[in-house]
């Protein structure tokens, strides 16, 4: 009879292991950023160098992301405040229009 208690508690142990949890899910993207990435990086822009949101969010994945959906979201956010600094410098120095004068007499 005791083996048999021993087998069913074994089994009774064994159908309630616990699952892991992602502790990422439904976090924000900037949230992950804040969370995971401000200790080194001050800020997100420029992260993402211009790269591919697919091998951006693989690079995530493998090496900092808990998963595959946190990765890519970290991806979008990274390339959705990433802006090229040639075009911000081109913004800034391309002269208004203004109206035409009239000629000199």
């Amino acid at each position: 009879m005791t083996i048999v208690t021993t087998l069913a508690a074994a089994a009774a142990l064994t159908a309630t292991i616990a699952s892991a949890q992602n502790l990422d899910a439904g976090k924000p993207a900037a949230k992950l950023f804040a969370d995971g990435c401000s200790t080194c990086h001050r800020s997100p822009r420029g992260l993402a160098k211009g790269r591919f949101s697919l091998t951006l969010s693989w690079f995530l994945k493998d090496h900092y992301a808990t998963s595959p959906d946190s990765a890519k979201a970290l991806a979008a956010y990274l390339q959705s405040v990433d802006e090229p600094p040639r075009a911000a410098a081109k913004r800034a120095a391309k002269p208004t229009r203004s109206a035409p004068r009239p000629p000199a007499r």
